[in-house]
């Protein structure tokens, strides 16, 4: 279960921080097909990282699926080599287009048909694609509301005790990504239809922003944060110290 105050919070949380950044329209992909290589080349990297190797494969004319799913993947290691784990990476993209093809004739529509967990499943069962890439797709290209958990989400919610610190250090990552995700998705769940799916956009972006520019892992700019307002009162102590 989850608390009134969290729940509260979490919903207070968007509009501190959509009032000092505005409407992110993440994420930033001309097409439902540009996304979803996005979303597994941002894996372990910095999004300008993942802009670089974008735009290598639209430079090369290959962002397309029939000519990316036809180079040969030693090209497409070198064209992504900006945004890190190349090798990796380049494995990962050949084994969702090879899924992608295979099975559903390289129509994104019919991969992303169907009830979201069962799609969201589908997802997890191509090779190199975690849960959060999988939600990336679901929301961001596959017009299903399925809430994405990152690295900040994780690291601002555990600085406003909204979840415990263990859960964030716990070794059980699947477990705790689906009670997370379960928790948001029960707190945020106040809009419906297009609206709700804007802002669970909007909202995973807000926190992107937070993240990277306030609630850094190190030297975190609290009194500058548009979420000072709901940190525990220890911290802010702390801070007025």
């Amino acid at each position: 279960m989850i608390s009134r105050a969290v729940k509260t919070d979490l919903r207070r949380a968007y509009t501190l921080m959509r009032a000092r950044s505005g409407h992110q329209h993440w994420w930033p992909g001309e097409t439902p097909f540009e996304v979803c290589v996005g979303a597994i080349l941002t894996q372990n990297t910095a999004w300008t990282n993942v802009e670089r190797a974008i735009a290598n494969l639209k430079v090369a004319r290959v962002l397309e699926l029939e000519k990316l799913f036809a180079l040969p993947e030693p090209k497409l290691a070198e064209l992504i080599r900006p945004a890190g784990y190349f090798n990796v990476k380049a494995r990962r993209l050949r084994s969702f287009l090879r899924v992608l093809v295979g099975e559903f004739g390289g129509d994104l529509n019919k991969l992303f048909v169907g009830e979201t967990s069962v799609v969201r499943d589908r997802l997890l069962a191509v090779n190199g694609i975690g849960p959060e890439t999988a939600d990336s797709m679901l929301l961001y290209a596959g017009g299903h509301r399925s809430f994405v958990i990152d690295a900040y989400t994780k690291r601002i919610f555990s600085r406003h005790d909204w979840i415990p610190k263990s859960k964030v250090q716990s070794p059980k990552q699947a477990e705790n990504y689906d009670e997370l995700k379960y928790l948001c998705e029960l707190a945020l769940n106040q809009k419906t239809g297009a609206a709700r799916m804007d802002y669970w956009q909007d909202y995973h972006a807000q926190l992107v922003m937070v993240g990277k520019h306030f609630c850094r892992t190190r030297a975190p700019r609290c009194d500058e944060c548009p979420l000072k307002p709901l940190l525990p009162r220890k911290v802010v102590e702390a801070l007025n110290g």
